[in-house]
């Protein structure tokens, strides 16, 4: 008999000290002690494996860094740039400006080397070229006025 009232006194000593208010309090106690335990850790100065890491990492990105051929790179650029000036096209004269153009010199050329019987006859072939021209855009005129 003795040993159940001391194990039926034990479960009530278990239960008040187990009760879910005194779990819960423990279970936070464990997360502030590990919360610390980290914090300590992460605020810490590196020991002197981390400090060689470090500087591992740092001799690794200034060769990275001194092995790009910025010349190469630059001159690159460039040649992009000319080639893209080139490229542009040029704005062309329109064909019957330069016609008329080559024309004229032509006929200016003609001038001084040419007699006045050929002079005449080329003004004479002018004038009948204009006025066809014109009687051209008189029916132009006629018949679009017509179809209004």
């Amino acid at each position: 008999m003795e040993k159940i009232q001391q194990q039926q006194q034990w479960w009530r000593v278990m239960k008040l000290w187990l009760s879910y208010r005194n779990a819960t309090i423990v279970v936070c106690l464990f997360n502030i002690i590990t919360a610390l335990l980290l914090l300590q850790g992460f605020l810490n100065f590196p020991s002197s494996s981390h400090k060689a890491l470090y500087r591992h990492i740092k001799e690794s990105e200034d060769i990275r860094r001194s092995m790009v051929p910025k010349d190469l790179i630059k001159r690159v650029r460039e040649i992009e740039k000319e080639a893209y000036v080139e490229s542009q096209p040029v704005p062309k004269k329109d064909a019957k400006q330069t016609a008329a153009a080559d024309l004229i010199s032509r006929l200016n050329n003609f001038h001084s080397n040419s007699d006045a019987g050929s002079v005449r006859a080329l003004e004479e072939w002018r004038k009948r070229k204009m006025e066809r021209a014109r009687q051209r855009s008189m029916v132009k005129n006629g018949t679009s006025g017509s179809q209004l």
